[in-house]
């Protein structure tokens, strides 16, 4: 690596460091403004609300984090653009092609670490917070859903009239096994209650058909403690599960919601892709804020930086609204997170051939 790669590569990461902790710092005193009333009503002690941004900095950071990579391009290629430091790299005889070299190695690495947290370190940090803003900040949950149909297994199917999730009760509970369009059993209840002690559920009132050949044996009485394919956690509040699921937990959360044939498998199927097109949205981001931010203007380095926030913010609200057509099933959740990066990546491509630098 040269000297001038170094040089650049040093300030990128520098500048990238930077913004983040200023953006993060920010968002934080905005954060804590917004949610202190919340606090002093809850109760929550000093120790817990440190608990609780020692899980929020690092996610809040990484979620930014291609936000802050254009900001931190813009800022570097802009800089060095009215020292004429670009035009003295140019004339030196270093292609613009591969004076990007050091850019992409940069980005490179932020990519790398970043997809590494997204995927396996801070979902399960995310826990934590999570199990917090609903225990602390977010109103009572009440699990209001009838008729409650789903797949628990392969050819086994339940139905609920209702649950009750503050009491773990659920009513008129129907569990079918079913091969092809032949009935083999079928348990019912007229409700079931979890047991915390023994880690069961307890059906009250129910009956039992088995189906042996011709013959049907039927079962039944006034109590019984059975293991079933559900937990009372699956009617419990939902709110961003997703973001405290690692990605192989999505996977395994998706392929569940698919065999019961849930209506909100897309949101998962988003979240999950989104953390692998997020690194190549960084590398997008820094080519395009090298090619906004490399020529030299009269009026300094204010309109470029303007121009490179100006696209940042339009990216981003392009993947907000593509990443809400694909959660809402307009489009399929792996087109609708991949489309922001092709249609900017093309935006880019653009940019560097017709753009005099």
């Amino acid at each position: 690596m040269k000297l001038i790669d170094k040089y650049i590569l040093r300030k990128f990461l520098g500048s990238f460091v930077f913004t983040v902790l200023i953006i993060v710092a920010i968002i934080l005193v905005i954060d804590i403004t917004e949610k202190t009333e919340k606090f002093v009503k809850a109760g929550v002690t000093t120790q817990q609300i440190l608990g609780y941004y020692v899980d929020f900095i690092p996610w809040i950071a990484n979620f930014i984090t291609p936000l802050t990579t254009f900001i931190a391009t813009v800022f570097v290629t802009a800089q060095m653009a009215g020292r004429t430091e670009i035009i003295a790299i140019l004339s030196s005889g270093v292609s613009f092609r591969r004076m990007l070299i050091p850019y992409f190695i940069g980005s490179m690495i932020i990519a790398a670490v970043s997809f590494v947290l997204t995927g396996w370190v801070i979902p399960n940090s995310n826990k934590s917070r999570l199990a917090f803003e609903i225990e602390y900040l977010k109103s009572k949950y009440y699990f209001d859903q009838t008729n409650i149909h789903m797949q628990v297994a392969p050819d086994t199917y339940l139905y609920m009239r209702s649950y009750n999730n503050q009491s773990d009760v659920g009513y008129n509970f129907t569990l079918e096994k079913v091969e092809g369009t032949q009935l083999l059993s079928k348990l019912s209840a007229n409700r079931i209650t979890w047991d915390k002690e023994k880690d069961k559920w307890k059906l009250t009132t129910w009956k039992k058909h088995e189906m042996d050949g011709m013959e049907e044996l039927i079962e039944e009485g006034k109590e019984m403690d059975t293991t079933l394919a559900i937990h009372p956690n699956e009617f419990e509040n939902k709110y961003r599960n997703y973001d405290g699921m690692t990605i192989d937990e999505l996977n395994d959360e998706i392929r569940k919601l698919t065999l019961r044939g849930a209506s909100n498998v897309e949101v998962y199927q988003v979240e999950k892709y989104t953390r692998f097109t997020s690194p190549f949205a960084i590398l997008i981001l820094t080519f395009m804020g090298v090619i906004v931010s490399a020529r030299k203007t009269r009026g300094g380095a204010g309109f470029q930086i303007a121009l490179g926030f100006f696209l940042s913010f339009l990216f981003i609200l392009f993947f907000i609204l593509s990443k809400t057509v694909a959660e809402a099933g307009g489009l399929h959740p792996m087109i609708g997170v991949w489309i922001p990066n092709i249609v900017f990546g093309g935006i880019s491509l653009l940019m560097y051939k017709y753009v005099p630098r």
